[in-house]
């Protein structure tokens, strides 16, 4: 074994003269722990939203979106078009039609978007998992439905038995305001079939009504507004991102599911990054401790410095001493913290200790959601002994060098 190393873990574990000093260095084990399965709580708690809020939004929104630059509508209908619909990697190719319009049940109205789609939608996406109230149905038979955001329900006070259907009105195309809604909106009536909930932007803007009907109210003919696309298990997305992106040229954009809501998703990044730093500056601030019980351990061991000197030791073996044993300090923490942390978010993905405000069964979940990812643990780990390291090494370098001089002369 290492001769500076098994030192070190005699002076770590062995009773000081001074018992300060074991109370100092007991303090700063724990300013590490604690510091540490902080880190790992944080990064968990964020990591359970993110992947919370990604399923959620995996349940409406497709692999791929097709949409133009400019402009709002166009055909898909076409040879380029066909070919992707024919990709070996595309499972299914639904078209859409969505435009804002006016919702109006008895004395309420209300602005929302309609989004019409092709009849394997359900199939594409998970939406029919989201219904909290009524059926994912949009056709039957002859009949066509509406499937509703629970924000819109609210807005409108409609349940899925209604006596009368819901009234949409949208502007008709090239003509001027007129005097009655009748003369200048287009009007569309539709009973709804089911309420959805997936994330509040989403459930009090969206309803959800077949193509057909959503043709003949905007006056859309065979125009869509995007077509979406969900691949099969396996297929990579950036790989048919890529080659669809190739295929349909510079007037189109296609977006991956993540690119559909950049913002959302580089604001959580943000501020999962900003927790981390901001736990890593108070860890470094814990870290002080290191530099005070190393201080004190120097100070209480210079005797023993003058006699290892005599036997020969040099000032690198000595200094490394001091070094393994700050270091030891935050190894220890971090391993304790690790085990505490990992152990605390094993819980409450386990039973949910610590439950959500206002929860009550209004929200899809009940407590705090918690996402263990090897990889931020494995930073966090690395983090705390880096500091640690750093902690260790001042100490180490200015006062013990300070020491051997004295003893030296």
């Amino acid at each position: 074994m290492n001769l500076s190393f098994y030192i070190a873990k005699r002076y770590l574990f062995s009773k000081k003269r001074t018992n300060l000093i074991n109370i100092i260095s007991a303090i700063s084990v724990a300013g590490m722990a604690i510091g540490t399965m902080g880190l790992i709580i944080g990064l968990s708690g964020f990591n359970g939203f993110d992947s919370l809020i990604k399923s959620l939004f995996s349940s409406f929104d497709p692999d791929l979106k097709i949409t133009l630059v400019e402009g709002k509508s166009f055909e898909s209908n076409n040879q380029t078009f066909n070919e992707i619909r024919k990709m070996k990697d595309v499972l299914f190719f639904t078209e859409v039609i969505e435009d804002n319009a006016l919702l109006r049940y008895e004395n309420r109205q209300v602005l929302a978007t309609i989004k019409g789609v092709s009849d394997d939608y359900s199939q594409m996406t998970g939406l029919d998992t989201m219904i909290v109230d009524g059926e994912f149905i949009l056709k039957a038979g002859n009949d066509q439905y509406a499937v509703i955001g629970q924000g819109v329900a609210y807005y409108l006070s409609l349940g899925v038995n209604l006596i009368n259907p819901i009234s949409i009105y949208v502007p008709q195309k090239g003509r001027s305001s007129g005097l009655t809604m009748e003369g200048s909106f287009n009007q569309g009536h539709i009973y709804p079939s089911g309420i959805f909930s997936v994330q509040q932007e989403i459930d009090s803007k969206y309803i959800i009504v077949p193509i057909a009907f959503a043709r003949e109210i905007f006056e859309m003919d065979e125009k869509v507004n995007s077509v979406e696309l969900k691949l099969k298990d396996g297929a990579s997305v950036k790989t048919v991102q890529k080659a669809i992106t190739a295929q349909l040229g510079s007037r189109f954009v296609v977006k991956n599911r993540y690119q559909q809501h950049d913002y959302l998703y580089k604001t959580m990044q943000g501020e999962k990054y900003a927790v981390y730093l901001i736990l890593i500056l108070i860890l470094i601030i814990a870290s002080f401790n290191i530099v005070g019980s190393l201080t004190m351990l120097i100070i209480d061991k210079k005797e023993d410095i003058g006699i290892l000197q005599s036997m020969g030791a040099d000032k690198p073996l000595i200094r490394n001493i001091f070094l393994f044993e700050g270091w030891s300090v935050s190894i220890l923490g971090a391993v304790i913290g690790t085990i505490a942390g990992l152990a605390i978010c094993q819980a409450q993905i386990v039973f949910g200790f610590v439950k959500l405000q206002g929860g009550g069964g209004s929200f899809i979940i009940d407590a705090y959601p918690m996402t263990i990812i090897p990889l931020d643990i494995l930073l966090i780990f690395f983090s705390v002994v880096l500091i640690g390291f750093v902690a260790a090494w001042f100490p180490v370098k200015h006062i013990s060098g300070k020491f051997l001089e004295d003893e030296a002369h």
